[in-house]
Parts: structure tokens; C-alpha cells; sequence
């Protein structure tokens, strides 16, 4: 199977890594062959198996913001990654887009550490768009609170919701 994925240019060094090592990472682990055009942030991935999903997973997080060591969490067979698109809730606007943006990390980043902390999760908001690697079941939480700011709730809303939803799954 072949895979073209592409992520920022600003992202590419992050991919590759020092000397090669992520990438030389990535192709060991997954038992893949990755071509990286650093020019245009292109990535070919070619391989086969459950490995190679994994790794296309893996190259996307890192396009989106995330550290290699929080990306390879991908591998763990209970992490999933789910990236979230702003202008779906906003539109081509750019100032709308980069407004959700700072709503969604908080005043100092506290809407989002809130969210990775009480989901234990990690959270990326890059670009248009925000990503998250989570636990298969914790996604569902960190999804729900990045789409209630989206949507316009306020912190305080989400907060509750946080606190609240292992709650909610032993009422009757």
C-alpha cells in the first residue's frame, strides 16, 4: 500500500529528525519505506499491515503539532489519533478560525491542559485544525470538550462537563 500524506513545511525537521532518526524510527518500526520531499512537505509512505496505518497516524500528529515521543504513543494498540477541523465549525474565516483557536488552548494554556489532564489525553491546536491522541476510551471526552468550545460553550461549561462525566457513566 502506498500512502502521500502532507504535513507543514515547519513540521518536516520535526519528521525527519537529527541525523534521520525519527524517520529511520518510523520505517524500522513499522516495517515501511518513507520518502520525505522536504521542499513541499509531501511524505510517501509505502508498506503493508497494521504497522503502516500506524505509522501514516504517527507522520500526521507530528504534522500536527505533536513531539515524536507523544506521536509514537500511536503504536500502543489502546491510542488513537482524531484531528478536528476548525473551519468546519467556523468556515474560511481566518480571524473566526484563529479566535476558536485561542479558545480552545485557553488563557495560558489552561483550557487545554485542563482537557489533556482530566481526559489523559494530548492536545495539539495547529494550523486550522486541533488533533488529539488519546486512549480509545478517553477520545470520546476530549472530543466532546474541544467541540463544546468550538461550538461557542464556555470554559466554565466544558470544566463542568469534565469533572462530570465519570459521573454520569454509574447513574441509573
Amino acid at each position: 500500500m502506498i500512502e502521500d500524506i502532507k504535513i507543514p513545511e515547519d513540521r518536516i525537521g520535526v519528521l525527519i529528525g537529527p541525523n534521520g532518526k525519527v524517520k529511520r524510527q518510523l520505517m524500522k518500526k513499522g516495517n515501511v519505506f518513507i520518502e520525505v520531499d522536504s521542499q513541499t512537505g509531501d511524505i510517501t509512505v509505502d508498506g503493508e499491515g497494521e504497522n503502516f496505518y500506524k505509522v501514516c497516524d504517527v507522520i500526521k500528529a507530528i504534522g500536527r503539532g505533536f513531539s515524536p515521543e507523544k506521536a509514537l504513543k500511536l503504536f500502543e494498540n489502546d491510542y488513537l489519533l482524531k484531528i478536528i477541523s476548525i473551519k468546519d465549525y467556523v468556515g474560511k474565516n481566518s480571524s473566526a478560525q484563529q479566535a476558536k483557536r485561542g479558545r480552545v488552548i485557553g488563557r495560558e494554556g489552561f483550557a487545554r491542559n485542563e482537557i489533556e489532564r482530566k481526559t489523559n489525553s494530548f492536545v495539539s491546536v495547529q494550523g486550522k485544525t486541533v488533533a488529539i491522541i488519546s486512549r480509545v476510551g478517553d477520545l470520546e471526552a476530549a472530543m466532546k470538550a474541544v467541540e463544546m468550545l468550538l461550538k461557542g460553550a464556555k470554559h466554565e461549561t466544558m470544566q463542568h462537563y469534565l469533572e462530570t462525566k465519570d459521573n454520569s457513566r454509574f447513574e441509573l
